[in-house]
C-alpha cells in the first residue's frame, strides 16, 4: 500500500489512512457513531476534524469477522494546521530553523502547494494522534451506551476510551514502500556502514532515531577501548602495574564520549528541530485516577489524588519491596557462591580435565537467573508504579527507571563487587564478568528479536492462508496489512534498549582494568545488536507513534553516573594489586591514603572534562542566541505597534472637550 498525504480535497477518494482505532467486541453501533461523529466533526465544534472509515464495509466485515477496524486521515490542509498546532519547528529558507506556521507556510524550504511530502509520515501520525488525544467531552456525561464510564467536561475522549477497554489499541501504518527502501539502506546493507539516521528519524521519529544514533555512536566509541585492551588480554595479563595506564585511559574516555555524544545529540536535534519545540502541556496519564476536582493551572475538571497517599504508597508499600527483591538478589547470589565451591571441589577432587567445564556452569546458570529475574521484577516495578498513581507520565517514568537501574544494578554486579573486594579472587571475576556479560548478551538477542520475529512470520503465513482461502472480494493489500500489524507487538518504547547499554557499559567500565576484553565482545555484539534492533522495529513490532525529543533524556545521567562509580572501582582494584602493595610493605595507611588522592584527582579531572567541553557546538549556540534575539525583537515591535495603534484611537484634546 503506497501512502502519500492526502490533497486538500477531503473526499472519499483522496482518502490515505495513516492511523488504524480498534475498538473491543461488541461495541454498541450508538457508540460507534458518537465516536466518528466527534472525530469528523469541526473543530469549532469540538471534533478533530478528520477522515474516518471502517477497513471493511457491513458485507465484507461480516464474512471476514473484523467490524471494529477503523481508519483515519486527514487532509493535507488539516495536517498543515495540526502542524503549527504541536509547534513543529522547519527549515526556513534561510537556513534558520523556526516554528512552523500556517500563515508563513512559503518561507519555509520545501513547501509547495502541490508538495506533499513537507511534512514526514511520522510527523502526520503524530499529528494525528495529538488532535485525537485533544478530543475532549463537551456536555456528555458519560460514554454513550456505557453509563459506566463517566465524563466530566475537559476529559480526554481518547483516553477515556482506552481505560474502559471501548478502544483496545490505537496504532500507526506502516508505509511498505518507504519501509521496504529504509530496510535496503539499514539492516540488510553489505557491507556494514553507517546507519542512515535522517531516514529513521523521518520514518520512526526522533525518539527511536537517537537510540539508534546511540547505539552507533556508543559501538564505535568502543573500538579504541577494544583495541587497546586486545593486547594486555594476550601479553601482559598479570602485570597490573601497566593496567594503571588502561584503568587511566578508560576513565578519561567514558568521561569524553558522554560529553562528544552530547555535543552530536544537539547538533542532529537542532537540524531535526526538536531543539527547539516548546515543550506541550502534560495532560495526565491515561491510567491516573481520583476525585474530580478543578486543576489550578488549566481551570479544566480533572482528577485530583492527595499526593500524601501517593508518598505513603511509595514509602510504606514499594520501598519495602524494592529492599525486599534486593535481598533476595543477594541471597540468590550467596547461592552462587556456594555453586562455585561445589563445583570447584568436584572438579579438584576428581583430578580428570572433562570436570573442568563444571566451573563454567554455576556462572552460566547465575546469569540465566539474573536475567529472568530482572525481567520479572520489570513486571512487579510496572505494576506497583501504576498502583503509586502519578499523575504525569514524565513522572510515572522516573520513578519506574529508579525502581529498575537500583535493581539491575544490584543484580548485575553485586557478585563482580563481592568477588572482587571481599573474596579478592581475580581469576574469578574474570570469569564471573566474562560469562555474566556473553551470557546476557546472546539471551537479549534471542528474547527481544529471534523468538519474537519467528512468532510474527508463523502469524503472517495464518494470515496469508486464510485471505487466500476466504478469496474475499476485499482491497487485499490494505486488509492484509491491517491484520498483519494488529497482531503485532506492540513497542514498548527505547526502555529496555537504553537498560542493555547501561549494564553493558557498566560491566565495560566497572572492571576495565582486570577484565580488558570486555570491551571488544562489547562492540561484536553491538553490531550484530544493530540489525536485530532494526529488524525488530521493522518485521516484529508495530510501528509506533513519533515522538519528539531533543536528548536521551535522563539515561544520559544514568551514564555519567556509571562513569562516576567506575573511577572508584578502578582505583580500588589497581590498589589491591600484589605489584602496588609491594611499593607499601609496612604501610597500608599510605597506600590508602594515596589510592584516594588519585581517586579524588581522577575525579576532579572528570569534572573538568565535562565542564571544559560545551553541550552544544559553538554554530548550534550562535544559532539559538540570534533566534532568542529575533524573537525578543519581534516582541518589541509587536508592543510598539499595539502602543501606536491604542495612541491613535485617543480622541485630541479639543475633541475630548467637544465631547463633554
Amino acid at each position: 500500500m503506497k501512502v502519500t498525504l492526502s490533497t486538500l480535497d477531503t473526499s472519499e477518494s483522496s482518502f490515505t489512512p495513516l492511523v488504524v482505532i480498534e475498538l473491543a467486541q461488541g461495541v454498541k453501533e450508538e457508540t460507534k457513531e458518537w465516536l466518528k461523529s466527534r472525530i469528523i466533526a469541526k473543530k469549532r465544534d469540538g471534533g478533530a476534524q478528520l477522515l474516518f472509515r471502517p477497513l471493511l464495509n457491513k458485507c465484507e466485515a461480516e464474512t471476514l469477522g473484523h467490524q471494529n477496524l477503523y481508519l483515519v486521515g486527514a487532509s493535507r490542509l488539516r495536517l498543515l494546521l495540526g502542524a503549527e498546532a504541536v509547534g513543529l519547528v522547519k527549515e526556513c529558507s534561510d537556513g534558520a530553523m523556526r516554528a512552523f506556521t500556517y500563515g508563513t507556510r512559503h518561507s519555509f524550504r520545501g513547501f509547495h502547494d502541490n508538495n506533499d511530502d513537507f511534512l514526514t509520515m511520522a510527523e502526520c501520525q503524530f499529528i494525528i494522534k495529538h488532535e485525537l488525544e485533544n478530543l475532549r467531552a463537551r456536555d456528555e456525561n458519560m460514554i454513550p451506551g456505557y453509563p459506566q464510564a463517566k465524563l466530566y467536561p475537559g476529559k480526554s475522549l481518547l483516553r477515556r476510551l482506552l481505560t474502559s477497554g471501548v478502544v483496545t489499541q490505537l496504532f500507526p501504518l506502516h508505509d511498505s514502500e518507504a519501509l521496504k527502501k529504509l530496510e535496503d539502506a539499514w539492516y540488510t546493507r553489505f557491507p556494514l556502514k553507517y546507519q542512515p539516521i535522517d531516514s529513521i528519524r523521518s520514518y520512526f521519529g526522533e525518539t527511536i532515531a537517537l537510540y539508534f544514533g546511540f547505539l552507533e555512536y556508543f559501538t564505535f566509541a568502543l573500538v579504541p577501548m577494544a583495541v587497546i585492551g586486545l593486547p594486555y588480554y594476550l601479553f601482559v595479563w598479570e602485570d597490573y602495574d601497566k593496567y594503571v595506564v588502561f584503568a587511566s585511559f578508560n576513565l578519561i574516555w567514558s568521561t569524553v564520549i558522554l560529553e562528544v555524544w552530547k555535543r552530536g545529540c544537539a547538533s542532529m536535534t537542532y537540524r531535526w528541530g526538536t531543539l527547539l519545540m516548546k515543550r506541550q502541556f502534560e495532560e495526565p496519564r491515561p491510567g491516573f485516577h481520583g476525585a474530580l476536582g478543578v486543576n489550578s493551572v488549566t481551570g479544566r475538571e480533572e482528577p485530583v489524588y492527595s499526593s500524601y497517599k501517593r508518598q505513603l504508597r511509595i514509602y510504606l508499600v514499594s520501598l519495602p519491596f524494592v529492599c525486599l527483591s534486593l535481598y533476595l538478589s543477594l541471597y540468590v547470589m550467596m547461592v552462587y557462591f556456594d555453586l562455585e565451591a561445589w563445583a570447584l571441589g568436584l572438579h579438584e577432587s576428581s583430578g580428570s580435565e572433562w570436570t573442568s567445564f563444571l566451573l563454567y556452569v554455576p556462572s552460566i546458570i547465575y546469569a540465566v537467573v539474573i536475567e529472568v529475574m530482572n525481567r520479572l521484577y520489570r513486571f512487579a516495578a510496572e505494576f506497583l508504579t501504576s498502583w503509586e498513581n502519578h499523575r504525569l507520565e514524565s513522572a510515572y517514568q522516573n520513578h519506574l527507571i529508579l525502581k529498575v537501574l537500583v535493581f539491575n544494578f544490584l543484580n548485575c554486579f553485586a557478585s563482580l563487587f563481592y568477588i572482587a573486594f571481599v573474596l579478592k579472587d581475580m581469576k574469578l571475576l574474570r570469569q564471573s564478568l566474562a560469562t555474566l556479560l556473553i551470557t546476557s548478551q546472546v539471551l537479549n538477542q534471542i528474547a527481544e528479536s529471534l523468538v519474537p520475529y519467528w512468532l510474527q512470520r508463523k502469524h503472517g503465513v495464518r494470515v496469508k492462508r486464510r485471505l487466500q482461502a476466504l478469496k474475499a472480494d476485499v482491497d487485499a493489500s490494505l486488509y492484509e496489512q491491517v491484520i498483519l500489524e494488529k497482531e503485532m507487538g506492540t513497542y514498548l518504547g527505547t526502555f529496555d534498549d537504553y537498560l542493555e547499554l547501561f549494564l553493558q557499559f557498566g560491566y565495560v567500565s566497572l572492571f576495565s582494568c582486570v577484565y580488558p576484553l570486555a570491551a571488544a565482545f562489547a562492540v561484536l555484539n553491538n553490531f550484530t545488536e544493530i540489525n536485530s534492533d532494526a529488524l525488530k522495529m521493522c518485521r516484529v513490532f508495530k510501528r509506533p507513534f513519533s515522538e519528539p525529543s531533543s536528548s536521551i533524556g535522563v539515561w544520559q545521567l544514568a551514564f555519567e553516573t556509571m562513569s562516576v562509580i567506575s573511577v572508584v572501582t578502578n582505583c580500588a582494584l589497581i590498589g589491591m594489586s600484589p605489584q602496588v602493595n609491594a611499593i607499601f610493605p609496612e604501610s597500608k595507611t599510605d597506600l590508602v591514603l594515596i589510592v584516594v588522592a588519585v581517586e579524588h584527582a581522577l575525579l576532579a579531572l572528570k569534572f573538568i572534562l565535562a565542564f571544559a567541553i560545551p553541550d552544544k557546538p559553538r554554530h548550534i549556540q550562535m544559532k539559538l542566541a540570534r533566534l532568542e534575539f529575533e524573537s525578543l525583537e519581534a516582541l518589541k515591535q509587536q508592543q510598539m505597534r499595539l502602543v501606536a495603534e491604542s495612541l491613535k484611537e485617543e480622541p485630541r484634546e479639543g475633541e475630548q472637550e467637544k465631547a463633554v
